[in-house]
């Protein structure tokens, strides 16, 4: 999933009147995913209370001759550096490009509204096939809901560029993906392209998110998997990454930080995660190690990978199991609750920030600390065994 950017108008418009008190959307991922507003908003907000930088998609025109496509101006609060108590997150100044995001209900959008309620600008990349409507619905006001940040204003988006991050080059794109009508209409969309985009429209980022993941062939198990299905689940959900950080490092600010989202597949058999996935996440973390090193080495630049919980977003679903395995977290984890996209998001945004400078080549896990069991303690064969439980509200 990706996105690319044709010519896009800007346009500064009043924000809607939002009460602070609407619950922010549930988020999730392919791996991705987006929830109400809970504690750890409240967290982020208490420390960190900042103007939004992300009014989502205000109003935008789009010319069709021209094939302009709609963005949102997103506004960093860089110019009001304010002191702020304790030991706050602070991306203020800071500019980040997500890719991955096609609607509100996934990890890239927690992502990009925590780091948002921390002063940072938002760039968005989007696949291309979905990006009419991602625009259609944040322009129509689809998305407001969602959009609400901890201090009631709405994130914005400072643009959004159409990506395809499973083409390196335009020499890359074979002729019938040239001709799909999904694609018509825009251009500059692989990953060469938007990281030049990027550069002429804004110069440099300081944070980059991947948030991609796809196996056409998920449902199957890896006997069955052909190997064109295995290798697109190889190039769309791991080498994607490396892809996007070879063209977008030149351009990362030095202190800068990158981060993708992993899945506990890449380390334990998760039966039912098929199609060449577990490889690709296995890859995506033995990369996000030698990238730390060599992005580290040349550019002062932090790789880490956050490796989330099962969360029930769209994309998730695709897999076909996801409510079974958000079960089996609430009756296995540690923590006996349901994991929230903002959870997620926050540690990006901890991740992201001077908080975490010593901190890469990680795989930090936000799963309620399912990782560390090593059996199901809701077999039948523990039944007799006195295992506590979290009190029930």
């Amino acid at each position: 999933m990706a996105a690319a950017a044709t010519r896009i108008t800007q346009l500064l418009v009043a924000k809607p009147c939002v009460s602070a008190s609407h619950q922010t959307s549930r988020l999730s991922i392919p791996c991705y995913g987006n929830e109400t507003k809970g504690a750890s908003w409240t967290k982020l907000r208490s420390s960190s209370f900042l103007p939004a930088t992300h009014t989502f998609y205000q109003t935008c025109h789009s010319n069709a001759s021209n094939s302009r496509r709609q963005a949102v101006k997103a506004m960093s609060a860089g110019g009001d550096k304010q002191s702020l108590p304790g030991l706050p997150i602070d991306l203020r100044g800071k500019r980040a490009f997500i890719a991955g995001i096609a609607d509100d209900n996934g990890y890239g959008w927690a992502i990009a509204k925590s780091l948002a309620a921390a002063g940072a600008e938002i760039l968005v990349g989007t696949w291309v096939p979905a990006l009419n409507i991602f625009e259609t619905s944040l322009r129509r006001g689809k998305f407001d809901e969602s959009r609400v940040l901890p201090d009631g204003s709405l994130m914005e988006i400072a643009k959004v560029y159409p990506l395809d991050a499973v083409f390196d080059s335009p020499e890359d794109v074979p002729e019938d993906i040239k001709a799909n009508k999904r694609y018509a209409g825009s251009s500059n969309w692989t990953v060469k392209e938007v990281a030049e985009s990027v550069k002429k429209d804004f110069g440099s980022i300081d944070i980059l998110v991947h948030s991609l993941a796809n196996g056409p062939e998920v449902t199957k198990p890896l006997l069955e998997t052909s190997r064109n299905g295995y290798l697109a689940a190889i190039s769309a959900s791991s080498y994607s990454f490396v892809s996007l950080l070879k063209h977008f490092l030149p351009i990362i600010n030095p202190g800068g930080a990158t981060i993708s989202l992993t899945y506990i597949a890449s380390e334990r058999i998760i039966p039912g995660y098929g199609g060449g996935m577990s490889s690709a996440k296995a890859a995506l973390e033995s990369d996000t190690q030698v990238l730390a090193f060599e992005a580290g080495r040349k550019h002062n630049v932090r790789v880490n990978t956050i490796s989330a919980g099962p969360l029930g977003s769209r994309a998730a679903k695709a897999i076909g199991f996801i409510d079974m395995m958000i079960n089996y977290s609430l009756e296995n984890a540690p923590l006996q609750k349901e994991l929230t996209a903002d959870e997620v998001g926050n540690t990006a945004a901890f991740l992201s920030s001077p908080l975490a400078s010593a901190i890469t080549g990680a795989v930090v896990y936000v799963d309620n600390g399912l990782n560390a069991m090593g059996v199901g303690v809701d077999s039948p064969v523990f039944r007799d065994l006195d295992i506590p439980r979290a009190p029930q509200n």
